[in-house]
């Protein structure tokens, strides 16, 4: 004889359901992100079609602008991935499938190259140095989050791998119960001896720029026009450069205690230094989301000038000419060079250490007593 698992007594008429409270939203956002992403696609089609009716000017680099035909791309595009996100929690025919995952694969590269800027925002933001263009820094946060809400519908591939949306992982129920959080870890060697090889190329990047702000002379640039380019920063980043400190070498500084963040268990779990949260874990999205968002600009910027760089020396692409307080073609190219190995291996440390945090932080549902229906044997 067998007895049935006991299930726990449900709420009563008039007292809420504990998963209508507010505490069971985020564990259901395999079911509100794809609504989200088609108020994002709508939201985001109506502002670009409104500025390239208007003509509007929106920077994508220091000296060119979006032209209204990609725009108008860009609105379809946005469109057809909320389409494609609102179809995921939908059983689809292979064709469907397809055409799904076909508009994520477009969609999600494009608007990655569109908050690929985001990092030298938010420095010149965290300086008090402003924005220089209020449309351009619109536009990057609007990439920033359709990029987040299109990586959360790749969810539906899970789904179709009979796996939870949620958490990846195969088990009944509908996952909108509570999560299991694995033990704090540290990366393997692997991991941390690729992010310190990727860390050094910050190294001589770092050296030129304090050499400056310290006074001297490197790479055709003298200690007095680099002051004179500096001349209308911040009181912030003045103030910093008197004492030899660069602000983009802080930013860096910051990205790197995330990078150790991402490898050691004081990442996982707060330490004694944070006083109060001492012991508590830390939520996950708080160093993947400025990891992920900082890694995609930096890495693809990064590329661009390492492999410029060599090839505008080897006279194959047009020179680098002199500008700002550069004197000679070679100084300029060769602190090219310097911030491509910089950004770069800044952006793809980020990615390596983020990868590994992500696999060491997974959490997994924890199986609700009511989907229990296995039968307990009788002593």
């Amino acid at each position: 004889m067998t007895v049935s698992a006991q299930t726990p007594p449900r709420p009563g008429p008039g007292l809420p359901s504990p998963e209508a409270t507010w505490r069971a939203w985020p564990r259901r956002w395999p079911r509100w992100a794809p609504h989200a992403t088609a108020v994002w696609g709508v939201g985001y089609a109506a502002v670009q079609v409104v500025w390239a009716a208007t003509g509007t000017t929106v920077p994508w680099s220091p000296h060119m602008a979006y032209a209204p035909g990609v725009q108008l791309a860009l609105a379809a595009l946005a469109l057809l991935a909320a389409g494609a996100c609102l179809a995921t929690p939908r059983p689809l025919a292979r064709r469907g499938r397809v055409a799904v995952a076909a508009v994520l694969v477009v969609a999600i590269p494009l608007f990655a190259m569109g908050m690929a800027s985001l990092p030298a925002y938010v420095v010149t933001l965290a300086s008090l140095s402003g924005v220089e263009s209020a449309t351009g820094f619109a536009h990057v946060l609007l990439n920033t989050v359709g990029l987040a809400l299109l990586l959360v519908g790749l969810s539906h591939r899970r789904r179709l791998r009979d796996r939870c949306p949620r958490c990846g992982a195969g088990h009944t129920g509908d996952g909108g119960g509570p999560l299991v959080h694995p033990p704090a870890s540290v990366a393997s060697r692997r991991t941390r001896v690729q992010v310190y090889v990727l860390m050094s190329g910050l190294v001589p990047w770092a050296v030129v720029k304090t050499i400056w702000t310290l006074g001297g002379d490197a790479l055709s640039v003298t200690a007095e026009k680099w002051r004179e380019e500096n001349a209308g920063g911040s009181d912030v980043a003045k103030a910093l450069a008197s004492v030899g400190i660069d602000v983009t070498v802080l930013a860096a500084l910051a990205g790197i205690f995330l990078l150790l963040g991402l490898m050691y268990p004081w990442g996982q779990v707060f330490p004694r230094w944070t006083l109060l949260l001492t012991g508590r874990r830390v939520p996950r999205l708080l160093p993947l989301l400025p990891a992920w968002l900082s890694a995609i600009g930096l890495s693809v910027y990064g590329v661009v000038l390492v492999i410029y760089a060599p090839l505008s020396a080897a006279g194959v692409l047009p020179r680098i000419k002199p500008d700002g307080a550069f004197t000679s073609s070679a100084g300029i190219t060769w602190m090219v060079l310097f911030g491509g190995l910089a950004f770069g291996g800044l952006g793809f440390g980020l990615i390596a250490a983020a990868r590994s945090y992500a696999a060491r932080t997974r959490p997994v549902c924890a199986i609700p007593a009511t989907d229990a229906t296995d039968a307990v044997p009788e002593n």
